[in-house]
This record gives C-alpha cells, sequence and structure tokens, in this order.
C-alpha cells in the first residue's frame, strides 16, 4: 500500500477526512483511508481528469468552494447538495468542501469535511440534510454556548478568516430569508457566495417556487384527502392547521388540491361568523361535513395569529389556530370539530419528484453562476426557466399570496370560502 507519487492528499477531493460509513452521511467518528494500489491508481486518474477540466475551462480559476444549508430542513436540501458536488467535480474539477450545521461550521471549521461524489451516493430521495442545519446560528449575533445569559457576540470576522484559512474561494448557501440575509452581510464583508432559495413556505420572493414546496403541498393534500373519508362518515367539521407563518401558499395550494370548503390564510384576516355561516349553507344544501384548512399564520379579522415560546425571533413559534378556531365552533355549531395539526411532517419524507429536479437544477445552476464569478446573487426559477436575481432584490421581500390573485380567484369560482 502506497501514496501515489506527488499526491496532495490536501487539494486532490478524493481524501476526506471521515470515512463513509455506508449510510451516505459523513462519519462524526475520524478514520484515515488506506490507499490501497487500486485506490492509488483510481486517486491518480481522477487528479489527471482534473486537470484536464482545468486546463480546458474558460470559467474563473476556482479549486475548492464550500456548500452550506442553514434554516429550517425542507425535502429536497439532499439533491442540492448531491447536484453541488457532482456538478462541481464533473465540469469543473473543484474541490467541494461540506459545511455542517449552516454558518456554525464556519465558526468551527472542525466541523467542515471535503465531500466527494462517493460521500452524496444515494442521497437524492432522502429527506433532510447530510450537513445538519439550525435556524439559530446567526454569525453576527451568535448565542455563547455558555449559556443564553449571557449576550450575542459577533463572529463574523472569524467567519470571514476561517473561509480564507479554509482556502473556499466561493460560498454556495442554501437556505430561507434568513439564511440568505445573513448570506448577503458576508457578501458586503467581500466573501465571494451565491445563494440558493430553499423554503416549504414558498414565500421567498424572486423566484416562482422554491424546492420544498411541492412536497410539502403534497403531505397536506395526502392529510386532505384522508380527512374527507373520516369527515364524511361522522358528519364532523374537520380542521387541518398547515404552515404558514406569513404567507398561506401551502394552505391555498392544497385546499385547492384537496377539496377543501374553507380556506384560511395569513394575507386574508377571516371573521368567525363566517365559517359558520360557510358550513351552515353547506349543511343545508345535504353536505353534513366541512373539510377547513388553516394556516398557522392565520388570523381572526382585528385579532393575531397565536404564538408560543416568545414575541420575535427564533423563539416565536406560530400555533394553536385550528385549536382555536375549533372551540369557536364547537359553541356555535352543533356539529363535531376535530383539529389536526401537521407541524413538522411537512418538512420530513422523500422529496417529490419535482423537487427533486428543481433542487437538482437549482444546484447546478449554482455551480455555474461560480464558475462565472456571478457573486452576490441567488439561483431562481422564473417560468420554466432557472437563471439568477440579485440577493438585495430578495433578503427581506416576503412573497405573500395576493387575495385578488389566480390562486384565490380559482379557489372561490369553486366555492371555497376565505371568510373574509
Amino acid at each position: 500500500m502506497q501514496t501515489p507519487p506527488g499526491l496532495d492528499l490536501k487539494r486532490c477531493g478524493i481524501f476526506v477526512g471521515a470515512s463513509y460509513c455506508g449510510s451516505g452521511e459523513l462519519s462524526r467518528k475520524y478514520r484515515p483511508f488506506i490507499f490501497t494500489d487500486d485506490l492509488a491508481r483510481r486517486v491518480s486518474n481522477q487528479i489527471q481528469l482534473r486537470t484536464e477540466v482545468r486546463t480546458t475551462s474558460e470559467h474563473m480559476s476556482v479549486r475548492r468552494i464550500g456548500v452550506l444549508t442553514g434554516g429550517g430542513d425542507a425535502p429536497g436540501l439532499n439533491a442540492v447538495v448531491r447536484a453541488v458536488v457532482k456538478s462541481a467535480i464533473n465540469l469543473y474539477g473543484w474541490e467541494v468542501i461540506g459545511i455542517e450545521d449552516g454558518f456554525d461550521g464556519l465558526i468551527h471549521p472542525e466541523r467542515s469535511h471535503p465531500l466527494t461524489p462517493f460521500d452524496v451516493r444515494g442521497i437524492l430521495p432522502r429527506g433532510g440534510t447530510i450537513l445538519g442545519t439550525t435556524n439559530r446560528g446567526n454569525p453576527f449575533a451568535y448565542q455563547s454556548e455558555d449559556g443564553p445569559e449571557l449576550a450575542p457576540v459577533d463572529l463574523s470576522a472569524r467567519v470571514v478568516e476561517n473561509v480564507k484559512v479554509m482556502g473556499i474561494e466561493a460560498l454556495v448557501v442554501i437556505g430561507g430569508d434568513g439564511t440568505l440575509a445573513i448570506a448577503q452581510e458576508f457578501a458586503h464583508m467581500g466573501v465571494n457566495l451565491v445563494g440558493i432559495p430553499k423554503t416549504i413556505d414558498n414565500d421567498l420572493a424572486g423566484t416562482d417556487v422554491t424546492f420544498g414546496f411541492d412536497t410539502a403541498v403534497t403531505t397536506a393534500t395526502d392529510a386532505i384527502d384522508r380527512l374527507h373519508t373520516t369527515a364524511e362518515s361522522h358528519h364532523r367539521v374537520m380542521i387541518l392547521e398547515v404552515m404558514g407563518r406569513s404567507a398561506g401558499w401551502i394552505g391555498v395550494a392544497s385546499g385547492i388540491a384537496g377539496g377543501a370548503d374553507i380556506i384560511l390564510i395569513p394575507e386574508i384576516p377571516f371573521r368567525v361568523d363566517a365559517v359558520v355561516e360557510a358550513i351552515a349553507k353547506r349543511d343545508a344544501a345535504g353536505s353534513k361535513f366541512s373539510i377547513i384548512v388553516v394556516a398557522e399564520g392565520a388570523s381572526p379579522a382585528g385579532g393575531h395569529p397565536l404564538v408560543v415560546g416568545g414575541t420575535s425571533g427564533t423563539s416565536m413559534r406560530f400555533a394553536g389556530m385550528g385549536n382555536w378556531l375549533s372551540d369557536q365552533l364547537v359553541e356555535r355549531t352543533d356539529h363535531e370539530v376535530r383539529v389536526t395539526v401537521l407541524g413538522h411532517v411537512q418538512r420530513g419524507g422523500s422529496p417529490s419528484p419535482f423537487d427533486r429536479i428543481l433542487a437538482t437544477r437549482f444546484g447546478a445552476a449554482a455551480v455555474r453562476l461560480v464558475a462565472d464569478a456571478g457573486f452576490g446573487r441567488m439561483v431562481a426559477c422564473h417560468g420554466t426557466r432557472v437563471d439568477s436575481v440579485p440577493l438585495p432584490e430578495v433578503v427581506g421581500v416576503v412573497k405573500t399570496v395576493p387575495s385578488d390573485g389566480e390562486h384565490c380567484e380559482t379557489a372561490r369560482a369553486l366555492g371555497i370560502c376565505f371568510c373574509e
């Protein structure tokens, strides 16, 4: 057993700090690779191939990029990571560093590891992210691990320095509005990066759709389908609470797809009296059951969404509107009312074929954007095209459901009530 002559283990992109354990994930127990003669030959061939790719490439001279996933998880994250790794290596011969747990992996660089095509085998259909993620790791206001009572500290300079020390020449940042807002701040500090939009809520500006949304809608629609049969059998009112803090895209889409009778979303404050009237109207027409889809961020007219765990930031969670509405309807109707809260079920599971394709397209497009030095931009989907938009046009802008838009007009045409 020997190391190939002239082999630089730090730059070849095949040697990794954690051995493969058969599950497709990076092992957190470090075991060095042992180079057999056959492996040495394959490594040498890979190096030669990458040299040829770099020689013929007319794009930006990049040798190493990093990729991270931040914020809440969404179906399709692994598909993006896979596409970034395979595109970067196959097309340009770059090394790819997988950064664990969002920006935390740049605060603590020992939690970052090289990724190869071998490491991303089998992850296309898997939910979650092999890199891990967090929605609390903001380097500009980092909460000390010594205790929440300590004031947050600014570790952004440390992150910028670690990016340089690690030899990362560009970052691919996969995340929602919060993660991309942090990315934008680092772009202002001179870090070369591109963004990839991720959220099941589909509320990111600058793109028609985000990966994860289709899978979440599919999950919610399946729940509505199942609730229909039991609601009709028992003549009950069934309330399904779905995610959607500031935007009701999941509620509207799943409500239309599942044939809901009432849809309540954050963009359209509802009246409980109107909900009662809609149920009574169905009763009079011979339909002794009703299906209500309510987004977690919906609120009654003159009221406000229900939250738990705090009043702002990551400590605040929207929850309870489904149960609150149930209590109101039990008092004002003769129906039994049952509530189903999907919660994080919408985030989990295997991504739909649509999300796998979109995520893969986004990942490959992000790599091309890096090669073209299109830094400070986010890949986006417009119609059938994947292109890019400047990050400043995206950050801080919530894409809400237009109350007079095509989705709502379609729902109203079908007799679905928003109970304004």
